[in-house]
């Protein structure tokens, strides 16, 4: 079965870093594009960051320069490295792996959740 499990989230004062991992476990062939969401309390659910399998990176228009994403596709894990975090980047972070081929117990391409990881930004 096929899980995601976030890492790395904490709380930080404006303008700290951190780092979040994502690390796909499972009979995993091959997972065509990772990505970051986020929601903040009482928010929507919104878009981060992602990265294709060949290694094309997207961001959010407010990231702005901000968060870098990265893959490892030999060990299915993503990260996020967050510098010059602000009270608004306070939510939970979620690892989302969309194409996911795996051939448990047959061949078939899903997408999965993680369960996310709490980031908090304040002084």
């Amino acid at each position: 079965q096929v899980q995601l499990v976030e890492s790395g989230g904490g709380s930080v004062q404006p303008g700290g870093s951190l780092r979040l991992s994502c690390a796909a476990t499972g009979r995993i062939l091959s997972i065509s594009t990772m990505y970051w969401y986020r929601q903040a309390p009482g928010k929507e659910r919104e878009y981060v960051a992602s990265m294709s399998q060949s290694g094309n990176a997207d961001y959010a228009d407010f990231v702005e320069g901000r968060f870098r994403i990265s893959r490892d596709n030999s060990k299915n894990i993503v990260r996020l490295q967050m510098n010059d975090l602000r009270p608004g980047d306070t939510a939970v972070y979620y690892c989302h792996a969309g194409g996911v081929l795996t051939n448990d117990p047959t061949y078939h391409v899903s997408d999965y959740w993680g369960p996310g990881t709490q980031v908090t930004v304040s002084s």
